[in-house]
């Protein structure tokens, strides 16, 4: 997800550099949004594998 995110930035930033504003802020758009699901996928994951491990070491 974060690799799409990347690739989208870098989409933007060329397309903004090139003056292709449309574009480069529907990039911008994509990349943002793609950068927030990775993030809060990740915290699902990191809450899902803290509660897993303490079930499994009885802690």
């Amino acid at each position: 997800m974060l690799k799409w995110a990347l690739i989208f930035a870098i989409v933007a930033v060329v397309a903004a550099l090139l003056g292709f504003g449309g574009i480069a802020g529907a990039a911008a758009g994509i990349a943002k949004f793609l950068f927030i699901v990775a993030v809060i996928g990740f915290l699902i994951f990191l809450a899902l594998g803290v509660f897993a491990g303490r079930k499994i070491t009885g802690r």
